[in-house]
């Protein structure tokens, strides 16, 4: 992509994703929309260890929801998930450890899961990665595509059955507003063309999050999908894969919660399932 078209998508970011652009986006916000309660729904939400996914898990926890946290690091996990059902006051939060880039372990995942829970109402893709070195899996799949593409595929496929008996079904993948400086690479998707550059392999892997997410809404009607950017937001895998980036942006980042935000309103609010399905969402509810 060219250095002018990036050059434009930082500057608009500067104006949109961070914290300020979130306190303007949020002026519209519908005060009543969340006001809700979610007791005996439940929700998967893949990362939610840490960062956007630690804040949308334990929005949905204080609103009663049954939360499923899907996590590749056990004692991480069961930290949080203590933290979660303490602030939250609701002891229905649940650790599953699976690690994404192993995507033969994502597949019997998702089949023993359909087997013992009889209900899913709302699938959460957040786990991500940006590796900015090239490296593959046991599959011969490279990380970044394993796990932010593969594993998020195989996952919401497996789960699609589950999710089509449950009532008001959702699946919402957090994606980035990066994607927008990539277009599909049909012929090259775990970039192996090019030199490797860990961060515009992130915003391919994000652009396919995208088209996925377009694709299944088409194919499966009665589940609302959406796909969303949760801004720049001050989060452990900003701070590690783009030290720079944190260093330089600082207090202008985002909360996670404010990166949360939209992840939370598309999962809880009835208002969200009346949005068309298959939707870019970036900023505070605004489609992209």
């Amino acid at each position: 992509m060219s250095l002018y078209r990036n050059a434009i998508w930082f500057l608009n970011g500067i104006h949109q994703y961070t914290r300020k652009g979130y306190e303007k986006a949020s002026r519209d916000f519908e005060p009543h929309d969340l006001d809700v309660s979610v007791v005996g729904r439940s929700f998967m939400v893949t990362g939610a260890n840490s960062g956007i996914g630690r804040a949308t898990a334990l929005a949905i926890a204080t609103k009663g929801g049954r939360v499923h946290m899907v996590c590749r690091n056990k004692e991480k996990a069961e930290e949080v998930q203590a933290d979660i059902i303490e602030k939250s006051g609701n002891t229905e939060v649940y650790v599953h450890i699976l690690d994404l880039s192993e995507t033969r372990k994502v597949f019997l995942f998702a089949e023993a899961f359909k087997k013992q829970y009889p209900s899913l109402h709302v699938l959460i893709n957040n786990a991500g990665c940006m590796i900015h070195q090239r490296q593959v899996n046991e599959e011969g799949l490279e990380n970044n595509f394993a796990i932010n593409t593969m594993g998020m595929y195989i996952l919401t496929v497996g789960l699609i059955p589950l999710l089509q008996k449950s009532r008001d079904p959702r699946v919402i993948t957090v994606s980035s507003g990066g994607m927008l400086v990539q277009k599909l690479r049909v012929d090259d998707l775990q970039w192996e063309m090019e030199p490797f550059d860990g961060l515009m392999v992130y915003a391919q892997n994000k652009r396919q999050q995208v088209v996925l997410t377009e694709q299944w809404a088409k194919s499966h009607p009665l589940i609302h999908f959406s796909v969303m950017h949760p801004g720049w937001a001050d989060t452990p895998a900003v701070s590690t894969s783009m030290p720079q980036f944190h260093q330089m942006m600082d207090e202008r980042l985002r909360t996670v919660e404010q990166g949360a935000d939209t992840v939370v309103w598309l999962a809880l609010s009835r208002s969200a399932s009346r949005t068309c399905t298959g939707q870019f969402f970036q900023g505070v509810y605004e489609l992209g």
